[in-house]
This record gives C-alpha cells, structure tokens and sequence, in this order.
C-alpha cells in the first residue's frame, strides 16, 4: 500500500489535552453555533467521567483556530459533560478545522451496544446486549425506572460486564430463549431473571426449576413454577398495556423465591407501587 505523505494545507492539528472544567467553561464561552444540547446526553456522559469510565478515542473537540483563541465547532456535550462531572479529563483537541467543515461534522453512525459486543463471537447479540444491559439496571436502580436518558449504560461497561461473567450470560440468554417459549414474557426478561436468581443462589439445582416451566409436567396448583406459567401473556404492540421489563424480571423472581422456600403460590402479579423483590440467597447446599 502507497501512502501519501503529503498533508493538505488546511488539515487540523490534534493536540492532547487535559481539559479541567474551568477550561471547559472558557471553550464552550467561544462556541460559533450553539446548537441543541441532548442534555440526556451531557448526563450520560458526565456519570461516564464519574464512574471512571471515560476513554480516550479519536472523537475529541474541535476548534477553528488554536486552543487559546480558537473558537469551538464541535465538543459541547463532552465539555458540559467535564464541567457536570467536575472533573478533568483527557480529550484530543483539533485545532485550525475550517468552519466550512461544520455542516459534516457528527454525521456518522452511532455504534451501538450490539456493535460493541460482536468481536465476542456470541449468538444472539440482541438479546444478549439487552439482558447485559438489564442485569446491570437490577443491580443498581432497582426501583427506578429502566427506559429513558437515566437508564443509559455506556458500551464499555456492557462489554466489561460481559467479559466478567461471560460463561453465566451465555447461559442465561439460551435458557431466557427457552423459558419464554412457555411463559408470559420475553427472551430479555426471562434471561434477567435467571441470571440475578441464579447468581444469588448458586446452590440451588435450577434444572427441576427450569424443567417445570418447560415441561409442565406433574405441577399442583400452588406450585410457584405453574402459577409463572398462568401470568397472562404480553399483549401484542400496540395495546395500551404491556409488561415492562421490570415487571417481567420482578414477577419471574417472586416466582423463584416462593420455589426455592418451598411455598405455596397460585396467583402472581406486581403492582407499579412495589420495591423490586431481591432475589433469595442461597450460597451452600442446606
């Protein structure tokens, strides 16, 4: 491959640089066009630098000049973001980028969580990125709502969640497959479910557990795997109630607690106003 060494006149130089928020503050001052803020972005971003989470890439500011007169052309949410977060972070800095350049730039495709997660190899990407995604909800805001800006996990921490129990999503995700099949509730939700019950109790043999919800076979009423079984289905897309993941992960795990504590059950439901049920814990045989 031949490649020319040569550099137009015009090309931008980019320059490392540890941008603290008061520096933040005096870019955004020199701003040419203020464009609308996704401030669901600026927040996404800002718990991102929080969680220290933040990584450096190609994707950085860019000004029509040098840093210390140039005016900015692209970067407001990472420097909303820098001064939200109260913390400095290193951002690549393109300065000299021509204004004409400013129609063209963030025009590209946003890589998606699923993007993230093809170099793994896995199947059923979709449903795995979703399930990573609402196990992470679980764990941290349980009892808040999981759609919208504040439910928003960044790619990296999808994928290093996955490297850390990458054998445990499998699992869960062709196990969530099969459940759904006989129960009331997506691939996603059933997955969730398995993953958070099982990981609390390693103890349990989860083979009876899943064997009744897709067999049926020889289940009493009062069995909590058959009271699962009974929640009404889903409505399609388009009715004006369907279940939220939230609800199918919180119904699955009543389930699951009444089974493992060997309780009785006939009915079960969850009401807007109830907490997320944690799952029962068991980390030895009894």
């Amino acid at each position: 491959m031949v490649i020319d060494s040569g550099l137009p006149l015009d090309a931008p130089t980019p320059r490392l640089v540890h941008v603290t928020p008061g520096m933040a503050e005096i870019l955004l001052s020199r701003t040419v066009v203020n464009r609308r803020l996704d401030w669901g972005q600026v927040d996404f971003l800002a718990d991102s630098i929080i969680r220290k989470e933040w990584q450096l890439t190609h994707q950085g500011i860019a000004l029509d000049g040098p840093l210390d007169t140039g005016f900015l052309l692209d970067g407001q949410h990472r420097l909303n973001a820098v001064i939200k977060a109260g913390v400095a972070v290193w951002i690549y800095v393109f300065e000299g980028l021509p204004r004409t350049a400013f129609p063209v730039l963030d025009t590209g495709k946003r890589r998606s969580g699923v993007d993230t997660l093809s170099s793994t190899g896995e199947k059923y990407l979709p449903v795995l990125y979703s399930t990573i995604r609402h196990v992470i909800l679980f764990k941290n805001m349980p009892d808040s709502s999981w759609s919208g800006n504040g439910a928003r996990i960044a790619n990296g921490r999808i994928l290093a969640a996955y490297n850390e129990d990458s054998g445990m999503y499998r699992d869960a995700v062709a196990i969530g497959r099969e459940i759904s099949k006989h129960v009331f509730a997506s691939q996603t939700g059933m997955a969730v479910g398995y993953f958070v019950t099982t990981e609390a109790a390693p103890a349990v043999k989860a083979e009876s557990w899943i064997d009744g919800l897709t067999s049926g076979a020889n289940l009493e009423v009062g069995d909590p795997r058959l009271a699962l079984t009974k929640v009404p289905h889903m409505k399609k897309r388009g009715a004006k109630r369907r279940y939220t993941m939230r609800e199918q992960v919180a119904i699955y795990i009543k389930a699951w607690n009444a089974w493992v504590q060997e309780e009785k059950v006939e009915k079960l439901n969850f009401k807007k106003t109830e907490n997320m049920p944690m799952p029962v814990e068991e980390k030895f045989d009894r």
